[in-house]
């Protein structure tokens, strides 16, 4: 059968092309691309022997290791849908979200077997429940051990097609978690780079390309410290692994700056990909902290995406890493994939090159410069919210005869093309009539030299509706300053509308796993903050 943009075709491409070399280095297993192919031949022949066939839905419930990239392989190599599952969720998020992708099989981590067993008589599609060992003393009762797959006769065929799909289930931030499904092709060359990020020849035009990709790629290890479930992270991985690069992965339980840079030296890490300040702050903290302690002189590249990734730390960072690394900064969502690379404003604020598949929506129109609207993305998008056909027609239109994802940031087209990116929608503060964008006010909190972190909400107010609050953590050592310090700070690049009108320090910021602020979190904290 003739080879198809699918990923399952395109990794066993890599993988007979570059059998030898290392595709993925962790704590607990290394594997070249031909033991990863064929261990997950294994577990795709143990996962059909259950009862999982194509076009089944299998989510993936770990924390970052090997497994994670190797199951995710099996699944789509059996045809069947891979979907992520964040490893936070309680008992009743687990519910809603494996009922809502009508879960066949979901491969979990050993820690997760307790809260597993309990829901399995409240999912009526599942057929396999699978345990991979991390150490944990749980148990394999009622649940099939992952490493039993790996002992299971191989499969001749298995069927594939071009329009299977993957699904990335959203973060749940704006709403209930919503399965979003991408076509593989879609997904390779929307979220991917077509396997052309690591090779001068760039994107391939056809499926047997990816033998030439992977042949002449540059020899490089990426690690992406964001949680697989992540699509930043995936997308980082996969990237990776389509050019024939060998993939990092830390396994600790914790983010442990000082292990990361220990880890990327005595590894020889030439990519680093982050989600935004979460990560930065702590990374470039460590290094200011320890300065030459770390050779990282094979850095090449430290990149962030899904995330807000301050130009404030982005200047320290390049004092701090080799001149020969560059940074970069880039945007994407689960509905758009990757949209662009990032650059900065004179504001500091991310901007995009609008072009004919990148564009300002407002309503059913494109905007003109000038105007402010939704960024929407065409192209190589998903199909529509798996289940969920009304959300779909809300957020995948036609306009002028071609479908846009219309991805719920907003932005303004500026006089030389450019689009300059405020933030989700969802978490515009509305102050006396006026929009107030919470990322635009954060950035210019971190610049604040006793600020480490900030994230900004809305608070009820009788006369304004809203009002704007700053909720932020200290620097280390630092001395708070006051709110009226603050605001004369703030005033000095933001109009006084925008500028805070309460102050709420805390000894963190709540993130999410992926490192994004939790607007939900400072929505509660700043309905008590008093001004």
């Amino acid at each position: 059968m003739a080879k198809q943009f699918h990923l399952a075709d395109l990794f066993e491409t890599v993988a007979a092309t570059v059998p030898s070399k290392i595709a993925l280095e962790s704590d607990s297993l290394t594997l070249t691309y031909a033991e990863l192919n064929a261990r997950a031949e294994r577990i795709a022949s143990g996962l059909a022997a259950n009862g999982v066939k194509h076009g089944d839905t299998v989510g993936i419930y770990l924390m970052n290791r090997a497994e994670h990239i190797e199951a995710f392989i099996a699944i789509v190599k059996l045809g069947a849908v891979p979907f992520n599952v964040n490893f936070r969720y309680r008992e009743d998020e687990l519910r809603y979200l494996f009922q809502n992708a009508a879960a066949a099989a979901v491969i979990h981590g050993a820690e997760f077997n307790d809260i597993m067993r309990a829901l399995q008589p409240q999912l009526p599609d599942l057929k396999a429940s699978v345990s991979v060992e991390d150490g944990s003393d749980t148990g394999t009762a009622g649940l099939i051990a992952y490493n039993t797959l790996l002992e299971s006769p191989l499969l001749s065929h298995f069927e594939r097609s071009e329009d299977d799909i993957l699904l990335i289930y959203t973060g749940g931030t704006t709403g209930m978690p919503k399965g979003v499904m991408w076509r593989h092709q879609a997904f390779v060359f929307g979220c991917v780079g077509g396997g052309g990020y690591f090779n001068p020849s760039g994107p391939m035009q056809a499926p047997q390309d990816i033998a030439d990709r992977a042949a002449k790629g540059y020899p490089l290890k990426l690690l992406p410290l964001a949680p697989l479930m992540h699509a930043a992270a995936l997308w980082a991985a996969w990237s990776a692994l389509l050019n024939g690069l060998t993939v990092v992965l830390d396994e600790s339980r914790t983010f442990d700056a000082e292990a990361i840079w220990t880890k990327i030296e005595e590894l020889g890490v030439n990519i680093v990909q982050i989600v935004g300040d979460a990560m930065a702050i702590p990374l470039r903290d460590t290094l200011r902290s320890h300065p030459e302690r770390w050779n990282l002189q094979r850095l090449v590249n430290f990149g962030s995406g899904g995330a807000v990734f301050s130009q404030t730390v982005k200047d320290d960072l390049r004092d701090l890493l080799p001149l020969s690394a560059t940074i970069s900064d880039g945007m994407g969502s689960s509905e758009t994939g990757i949209s662009g690379p990032g650059a900065t404003s004179t504001d500091g604020m991310m901007q995009l090159q609008s072009s004919e598949n990148l564009k300002v929506v407002l309503d059913d129109r494109f905007a003109q410069a000038g105007e402010t609207g939704i960024i929407a993305r065409s192209g190589y998008t998903p199909i529509g919210y798996f289940g969920d056909p009304v959300k779909t027609a809300e957020v995948f239109r036609t306009i002028e005869g071609k479908v846009w994802v219309i991805s719920g940031d907003t932005g303004r087209l500026e006089q030389d093309g450019m689009i300059t990116v405020f933030g989700r929608g969802s978490t515009c503060i509305n102050s006396g009539g006026e929009k107030v964008f919470p990322e635009e006010v954060e950035q210019v909190l971190r610049d604040h030299p006793a600020i480490r972190d900030a994230v900004v909400a809305g608070q009820p107010d009788a006369r304004w509706g809203e009002r704007v609050v700053a909720i932020v953590s200290p620097n280390d050592g630092a001395v708070r300053p006051p709110l009226g310090e603050l605001r004369e700070f703030l005033g000095q690049k933001l109009a006084g509308y925008k500028v805070p009108k309460a102050l709420v320090w805390v000894d963190e910021v709540r993130r999410s796993p992926a490192g994004k602020q939790d607007y939900r979190w400072a929505l509660s904290i700043a309905a008590n903050a008093v001004g």
